[in-house]
């Protein structure tokens, strides 16, 4: 992920308590016809964000209006830290102290249907068929989309649990092989609506999650570097403003530490007679993975306040994750550490990439056949290590790691601890620095001038897996190859739509004449003929070619966690269900995601694109592997690879006639 990321739907003005969310919208919650939408997106600095998202609903005049009326990374906070009383009390296990009863929880509203929202929504909604889950948001067309079969999200597996919990299922029988009998699973009723209908779902809604974008700031004080929480404080004084008493308030957005004491005086403002209990849930989603995430997480991270009520509160919600998740894999921490761990932990994945990244650059100067992927291998066989996050590469990009850890570097130089600060950005030093040679060696490569020369690029998403173009390294690459005035760049992603990719590219500053050379393809082929260069971008299986096994797929995930529950009132928990899909499919040889015939037939909507290409063909497209001996035909001379993520096997594609220069070697 991912990214990843994220990460989602709402900001208003500061002055006023009045908010954009407080549109009457009268009568029950209903769901809107199909449309079209993209991903939300957020702002990074050097990065864009899609048009499409710039203004919308939540925002009717931009994406950031105003600067956050509380600076939750600035001095004021440690003067606050220190000033007032802190739990320094030993840790306490929650069962320990709390009563055997805690919120009931029957209704659950998620405010914010982008990356975290509406798959977080749809997983628990999807374990948990007794709660009702609404998610809102005021982009019509995004919540259209939600209600589609083509969804605004890309993610493996989410359209099928969204139709679970979304339309509900069909009785259906089940014969096991080897058993004497069929079962019955009887039929599960839609428990997950997305709406429009903002101030219903708050109003019934027992447990409210805050969903919404957290960019950095691109103006005033902190811009560049500060996260802009204003989106938070307005979805927060919408929710202050129509919960009911009593209900529990979750932080899932990505926030600067001391948000949650933000949301608690919002709420102390319009609400001062009634308790209400903040909890900080952050999200730990890897865009491309974000259902599988969701499905077996490593931990589930929830913070409240060290008090007999937070404690209750962060009991109840654990009670909602415990549906699936095994109990010692959820922790309970106070706030504060909770809003820091979700900083702290994008901050030290990218430290490992760039870690590899500077690896990488030793490997490539030293020469004697050093090799950045031995090292890594190396690397990941020492148990205290690992393997995971040590793939060198053309850099990260999305719209978490540089944002997070721009973030944390704030916060340590508003403490007043340069150095910390200072060692947190020399990862995004180095991010930058590899992308920076990565362009150089290219242009150097083509005997320092790409004049008269195509480029193609292969990949423009910032991962393999999503549509996500948000902060994508493609990006700054391709500004660094137009200002060489190349005669075309021509760039295919299987994932993107060519809206977006453009749209993204438009935001760089190139001029018009550097911007006419930049061409969005449709097709492999389009992007490589005539090309004197391919540059990979992004790690898409396509692209290793048919040759190299492109064309496989990926072996389905084993579990990583046992089941924690089988049955519950009496009925097979999906998770259980899960497990019996996966054994009926391999003993009958079915190849099909719903082998039991639970799912509702869907429904069609006519002209209803995804991506900007139409399903059909947008899984055709997306599936076909690269050619790379149709492709070295399609190539002028010398058929340079640029390998940017070392997918492809050099010594193959050298026998087809190519030059090949991957990262590390």
């Amino acid at each position: 992920m991912d990214a990843n990321h994220n990460h989602h739907c709402c900001c208003s003005r500061r002055e006023g308590p009045q908010s954009p969310l407080l549109t009457p919208s009268p009568g029950p919650l209903t769901r809107s016809l199909p449309s079209t939408q993209s991903l939300a997106s957020a702002l990074s600095p050097g990065a864009s964000t899609p048009g499409s998202w710039t203004a919308h609903p939540w925002s009717p005049e931009s994406a950031n209006t105003s600067p956050p009326s509380t600076r939750s990374g600035s001095p004021e906070l440690k003067v606050r830290f220190q000033t007032e009383k802190v739990d320094t009390a030993p840790r306490v296990g929650v069962t320990e102290v709390l009563p055997t009863v805690t919120y009931s929880v029957k209704s659950i509203c998620f405010v914010g249907a982008g990356f975290v929202g509406g798959p977080t929504a749809a997983v628990i909604a999807y374990h948990n068929p007794d709660i009702t889950v609404n998610v809102v948001d005021l982009n019509e067309q995004r919540i259209a989309a939600w209600n589609s079969s083509q969804l605004p999200i890309h993610e493996d597996g989410l359209l099928k649990v969204v139709r679970t919990a979304r339309d509900g299922t069909l009785d259906t029988t089940v014969k096991i092989p080897g058993l004497p009998r069929s079962f019955k699973l009887d039929a599960r009723s839609p428990n997950l609506v997305f709406s429009t209908k903002v101030n219903e779902a708050i109003q019934v809604a027992d447990v409210i999650f805050i969903c919404v974008n957290t960019p950095t700031k691109t103006y005033g004080l902190g811009a560049g570097s500060m996260a802009d929480i204003s989106m938070v404080e307005s979805a927060s004084r919408t929710v202050a403003q129509h919960a009911k008493k009593g209900a529990i308030i979750v932080e899932k957005s990505t926030v600067p530490c001391g948000t949650a004491r933000v949301i608690q005086d919002i709420f102390k403002y319009y609400r001062p007679n009634d308790e209400f209990e903040i909890l900080s849930n952050p999200e730990f989603l890897a865009e491309g993975t974000a259902v599988e995430n969701l499905m077996h997480p490593d931990r589930i991270l929830i913070g409240s306040a060290r008090t007999l009520a937070g404690m209750k509160a962060a009991e109840s919600l654990k009670n909602v994750y415990a549906a699936w998740v095994p109990q010692e894999r959820i922790i309970t921490v106070n706030t504060f550490s909770s809003e820091l761990s979700k900083l702290v932990a994008n901050t030290m994945l990218a430290q490992r990439i760039s870690s590899m990244n500077a690896v990488s650059a030793m490997c490539e100067e030293i020469g004697l056949g050093s090799d950045v992927d031995d090292v890594s291998l190396a690397l990941g066989q020492d148990s205290r290590i690992g393997p995971k996050f040590l793939q060198a590469g053309v850099g990260f990009g999305g719209s978490c790691f540089e944002k997070d850890i721009l973030n944390l570097s704030y916060l340590a130089r508003e403490l007043h601890l340069d150095v910390v600060a200072d060692y947190w950005l020399g990862i995004l030093k180095i991010n930058e620095y590899q992308r920076e040679r990565y362009a150089h060696r290219v242009v150097k490569e083509l005997n320092g001038s790409l004049r008269g020369k195509k480029i193609s690029v292969l990949g423009f998403a910032f991962k393999d897996g999503t549509n996500d173009t948000r902060n994508s390294i493609a990006v700054h690459i391709i500004k660094s190859l137009a200002e060489e005035m190349p005669l075309e760049i021509g760039i295919f992603d299987p994932g993107c739509a060519a809206n977006e990719i453009m749209e993204e590219i438009e935001k760089i500053g190139l001029t018009k004449a550097q911007l006419e050379r930049v061409k969005i393809c449709s097709n492999w082929r389009d992007s490589v003929k005539q090309a004197s260069a391919v540059c990979i971008l992004t790690q898409w299986k396509q692209f290793r070619g048919a040759q190299l096994g492109g064309s496989k797929k990926k072996p389905a995930k084993t579990p990583s966690q046992p089941l924690t529950k089988t049955f519950v009132n009496g009925k097979l928990t999906e998770m259980a269900i899960l497990e019996l899909e996966a054994m009926v499919a391999r003993d009958l040889s079915i190849n099909s995601e719903d082998p039991l015939g639970r799912l509702k037939p869907e429904a069609t909507a006519e002209g209803f694109e995804i991506f900007g290409l139409a399903a059909s063909m947008m899984e055709e497209i997306s599936q076909e592997p690269v050619n790379w001996l149709e492709a070295a035909s399609l190539m002028q001379e010398p058929r340079w690879v640029f390998d940017g993520r070392n997918v492809v096997d050099p010594i193959e594609l050298q026998s087809l006639g190519f030059k090949v220069r991957g990262i590390g070697k």
